[in-house]
């Protein structure tokens, strides 16, 4: 008996998708039920995802339209209110899947087996993939950053502790291990990491399929990105101030401790950031006006493309955007920094919670080709239909609204210290110094002036 839960709020531009997805999943009709969790506060989004749902259930879908008026605890609010629903006591599974994903037919039958003779298995996650990973160049560097996250911190942790981060979708979760790790909290903005680490400090095993795939899209502007980085950077730090207590009781293995202070909060969420904000942004270029000081060239060459290479092997296809990669890697730790420092200070943007702005790449035709590509799908003959959409005539798409560009103030003073400094060691004649220093402040130019990736409306 399987839950399938689509969290979303005011994503008019591809919940369709994603019930339609979700409502073709090959499993019993009898035994799954599909609940989309609507935070929308427009009402024309409610109307509009209202109809679709209801539209599912003529055509035998077994799937239940929620609305919360209150978003208290934004996603994690929504999802306990979900859970605590009194006809969930009947199901032994529950699916996540955010408004922008959509899961193939099988997805089911190639995760929940995994359950099976397996009593302490609490989650089965599924990799990401994109379907617009080549729209622009913002877009091809966040394919290298999660290609590497998914293919090596992921398979890496699920292989060896079976322990990871659960990514907030795509998975399965026994329902058992949600409650025994004590449900959905609305204590950080990273709740899928806070359930996580509960559930792996009370025993329960991960498994990670890096071949189960399910489409998803990247943010394509900047300020997207931006906001969404800022929640990833920040809400792990004000985890690790609450858990870290917990983590230190726990029960669980002295490797498994060190895993999980050191690697999983400190290393890519608290040191890497501080590493490249402070070296390249800060000391690197105040180096230039001091005579007396001198960074050697391995500090500033070496181990910078010696990270890159390592990060970008997963994604071999982009190793021509590696300097590109390693300028904007740098560029965003400014944003990284601030938001990790917000997180463990409890500053005020810390409980920041914006819904990622979705573009709607992955539209009705990606659901008729995925149709294409599984033409054995065994279901039954009141199913809903995918292949009807595409018969049916194409909407007249609205007039796009004026899009113009935003200025990050932090970036562009950054641009003009980093640019002085290229300046600076030119005329001293530090040639290593100079180009990065140049290309550098080349990069916080176009990032603050808004020049990567789409403009915002």
């Amino acid at each position: 008996m399987v839950l399938v839960q689509i969290p979303m709020c005011n994503e008019k531009e591809v919940y369709q998708q994603s019930i339609a997805a979700v409502c073709n999943l090959d499993w019993p009709r009898s035994n799954i039920l599909v609940q989309v969790l609507d935070d929308s506060d427009d009402p024309t989004t409610q109307a509009l995802i209202r109809d679709e749902v209801e539209k599912w259930q003529q055509n035998g879908a077994r799937i239940m339209y929620r609305h919360r008026v209150i978003r208290e605890g934004y996603k994690a609010g929504n999802l306990k209110s979900a859970m605590n629903c009194s006809y969930v006591k009947d199901y032994e599974f529950v699916a996540i899947f955010d408004a922008d994903f959509q899961p193939m037919p099988d997805f089911l039958k190639r995760t929940v087996p995994h359950f099976k003779d397996n009593e302490d298995l609490g989650l089965v996650q599924a990799r990401w993939s994109f379907v617009n990973k080549d729209e622009n160049l913002l877009t091809r560097l966040q394919n290298i950053n999660l290609c590497f996250h998914f293919e090596v911190e992921q398979q890496v942790n699920g292989v060896f502790i079976n322990f990871f981060g659960f990514n907030g979708t795509a998975g399965v979760w026994r329902i058992k291990a949600l409650e025994d790790a004590g449900g959905w909290l609305e204590r950080t903005t990273v709740e899928d990491m806070d359930i996580a680490v509960r559930a792996h400090l009370k025993g329960w095993k991960f498994i990670y399929l890096n071949d189960v795939e399910c489409q998803c899209e990247l943010p394509e502007s900047y300020e997207a990105y931006r906001k969404q980085q800022h929640r990833w950077h920040s809400g792990p730090m004000q985890l690790f101030r609450l858990c870290l207590p917990d983590i230190i009781r726990s029960k669980i293995g002295f490797w498994k401790k060190s895993n999980l202070i050191f690697l999983f909060f400190l290393l890519r969420k608290l040191i890497l950031p501080f590493y490249s904000f402070t070296l390249f942004c800060i000391i690197l270029p105040l180096t230039m006006f001091v005579p007396e000081a001198e960074l050697p060239a391995w500090v500033v060459c070496y181990i910078p493309a010696t990270m890159s290479f390592l990060n970008i092997l997963p994604a071999l296809r982009s190793f021509p955007f590696i300097v590109p990669y390693l300028l904007f890697e740098n560029t965003m730790s400014v944003t990284k920094f601030n938001a990790m420092i917000s997180g463990l200070f409890q500053l005020g943007s810390a409980y920041e919670w914006v819904v990622t702005k979705k573009s709607g790449r992955s539209s009705e035709g990606d659901l008729i080709s995925l149709v294409k590509k599984e033409p054995k799908q065994q279901r039954g003959a009141s199913a809903p239909n995918l292949e009807s959409m595409a018969k049916e005539e194409p909407r007249p798409r609205k007039e796009s609204k004026k899009k113009h560009n935003r200025i990050y103030r932090k970036e562009l003073a950054l641009a003009f210290l980093l640019l002085t400094a290229s300046a600076r060691s030119l005329l001293s004649a530090q040639g290593i110094h100079f180009y990065f220093l140049l290309f550098q402040g080349i990069s916080f130019l176009l990032v603050g002036l808004d020049l990567i990736g789409e403009q915002i409306d």
